[in-house]
């Protein structure tokens, strides 16, 4: 979707990181995000250029170039860098990468954009002795919302609001989709209203493009679709994302919660854990980690390491997969949607296993959601009566050569 923001909400929002930061005009600014992104475009370029400051850019590769690791705390020490913003993987990089270099300089490392896994969080301030500073935002926002600053910590939360915003969280009615506005410390949909808070999705009408808020802006608030609560001092503690939440047998599991067990073993370098469908639950959670290298950790370990730190029985996963890398987006979050796609060609693999289709069957993204392709055959009755008990959309394809098999 195109979420048109304006000039306004961008300069707007720019102001409201300025007004509130803690670093002076001397101050640096590394940026290495993506500049397509509105992270990059807002966080570390147009809000420090409103204060004046200098901007140090990582290249056009940023922290996807592998030589930047090597020479990371080298670069903070020669341009005497106070503050960057990256995602949770980059700061899982850095905090196994040796300090070589002087980085007193550092005070404002912001992570955003992705949960950020407590074992990560503590190895980088282990090795760096930095706090690192979490926000929150999203392009429907503009960029920014909320932040935490190294004077004020909360662990866990996301920070406070930034000026000039409110949030709350509201309980939505599946059936009306009326909200109610919710007490604070209550888990609900997280809302946010202010100057930054985009029009709308620029749609394509046949005759034209208009800007419309399809469904997402109610009263000026923005219905962001992450879960959450707010505390009394206007803490921001997220719940995990709405979408990516894996309910199993109508019990609503948060995947980080799996992510974050799985990161407390030493060997494990990240995690991505979603939901497989299922005959009985409708979804199980699995999980996809990377390992170190040299590791000779097995999958069966994971599985039993899991059952004892995930702190919820039914979150505990039911297969762990280990894989060379984790497929993220462009700004490195985990790009979930491939893993649930991979995660149900498995289920459809184990399903069909006795059918002579099984291992042609294919899991295929189709809008972002996954959607199963069974060759036709022989044995179509017998697949639909198996695939007709799991609650995902499938079809049979090569309809017309159902002898091709």
């Amino acid at each position: 979707k195109l979420a048109a923001r304006t000039h306004a909400n961008e300069v707007s929002n720019a102001w409201m990181m300025r007004a509130s930061n803690v670093l002076d005009e001397s101050s640096v600014i590394f940026a290495a995000l993506p500049l397509f992104h509105t992270n990059a475009l807002l966080v570390t370029v147009l809000a420090p250029l409103l204060r004046g400051q200098h901007v140090v850019w990582g290249g056009p590769l940023g922290y996807r170039d592998g030589p930047l690791f090597e020479n990371f705390w080298q670069i903070v020490e020669r341009y005497r860098i106070a503050a960057m913003s990256a995602v949770p993987t980059v700061y899982s990089v850095l905090a196994q990468t040796p300090v070589d270099a002087d980085i007193s300089s550092l005070r404002l490392p912001i992570v955003g954009a992705a949960p950020l896994p407590p074992a990560v969080r503590d190895a980088f301030e282990a090795r760096t002795g930095v706090k690192l500073c979490e926000g929150y935002g999203l392009t429907e926002g503009t960029c920014a919302s909320a932040l935490s600053w190294p004077e004020a910590p909360r662990p866990g939360t996301v920070g406070q609001r930034l000026p000039y915003q409110e949030a709350r969280t509201v309980a939505i009615d599946e059936a009306t989709g009326d909200w109610t506005f919710l007490p604070a410390n209550e888990v609900g949909t997280l809302v946010l209203r202010g100057p930054n808070i985009f029009a709308g999705y620029l749609v394509d009408t046949g005759s034209g493009r208009e800007v419309h808020p399809d469904g997402k802006i109610r009263g000026g608030w923005l219905d962001t679709g992450d879960l959450a609560s707010v505390d009394a001092d206007g803490f921001i503690r997220l719940a995990g994302r709405a979408k990516d939440l894996i309910i199993r047998g109508g019990h609503n599991i948060d995947p980080a919660t799996i992510e974050d067990g799985l990161l407390e073993h030493p060997d494990v370098t990240a995690a991505a854990a979603v939901g497989r469908p299922d005959p009985h639950s409708g979804e199980v959670p699995v999980a996809f980690v990377t390992i170190a290298a040299g590791s000779e950790l097995t999958a069966d370990e994971l599985e039993v390491w899991a059952a004892h730190h995930v702190p919820e029985r039914a979150a505990a996963p039911k297969h762990v997969e280990i894989v060379p890398e984790i497929p993220l987006t462009s700004v490195g979050k985990p790009y979930k949607p491939e893993l649930r796609r991979r995660a149900a060609e498995r289920a459809a693999h184990d399903a069909l296993a006795a059918t002579r289709v099984g291992d042609q069957t294919r899991a295929v993204l189709v809008d972002g959601a996954v959607e199963i392709h069974v060759p036709h055959s022989a044995e179509d009755d017998a697949i639909e009566e198996v695939l007709s008990q799991y609650a995902c959309t499938w079809q049979f394809i090569n309809k017309g050569n159902p002898d091709e098999h």
